[in-house]
């Protein structure tokens, strides 16, 4: 199985260096732009299912990227994005050091009040890719968010600490992993 794992195109909250999480903020131009480029990218390559985040901006990136009717995508609360809690909708440059140390170097800082740990995002990504490792696809196509993106990649590089955190994953990029009998490898990244 190949599994294309991408993040959502821009919003207007990521074009205003907001914290983004839960808050279901729809695609910019910008975003929808990003998607169409990438659709282009891959040509006419056929998924067998396409999984998104319950949050819009993943699902319209999702139908843009696969060329499929929103009604066909399977939404599945475990790849939406992390509960940013009272740094919601914060600036990137005010978050005081607590939030801004943590979201850098998640494995050396306590996660702050309020917001998601790593445990939890890790945990739930295993839990959806496992299951996805049980369907008979070829080509799946999965459209989340940059925080649990991070959790999926470290399952998908079988990462000890569960995340892959770094380089910080860009809008519409996209991680072709094969999965084969429980073992991963990356395959290609594709940029727009």
């Amino acid at each position: 199985m190949k599994i294309w794992l991408t993040r959502h195109g821009q919003t207007n909250l990521n074009k205003n260096r907001l914290m983004q999480g839960l808050t279901d903020e729809p695609l910019n131009d910008t975003g929808r732009a990003q998607a169409r480029r990438m659709r282009e990218l891959i040509g006419d390559v056929k998924f067998d299912a396409v999984y998104a985040s319950p949050l819009d901006r993943a699902g319209e990136t999702a139908s843009i990227i696969s060329g499929c009717d929103r009604k066909d995508i399977i939404i599945d609360k475990r790849i939406i994005e992390a509960d940013f809690g009272k740094y919601e909708k914060k600036p990137y440059g005010s978050l005081g050091i607590k939030m801004t140390a943590y979201w850098a170097f998640p494995e050396l800082f306590k996660t702050p009040d309020t917001v998601e740990t790593v445990a939890s995002m890790v945990e739930r990504s295993r839990s959806f890719l496992k299951e996805l490792e049980q369907k008979d696809y070829d080509n799946v196509l999965v459209v989340c968010h940059g925080g649990i993106i991070r959790a999926l990649r470290g399952y998908l590089e079988d990462r000890k600490c569960g995340i892959r955190w770094r380089p910080k994953p860009k809008n519409c990029q996209i991680g072709i992993y094969e999965s084969t009998d429980g073992k991963h490898r990356l395959i290609k990244e594709i940029r727009g």
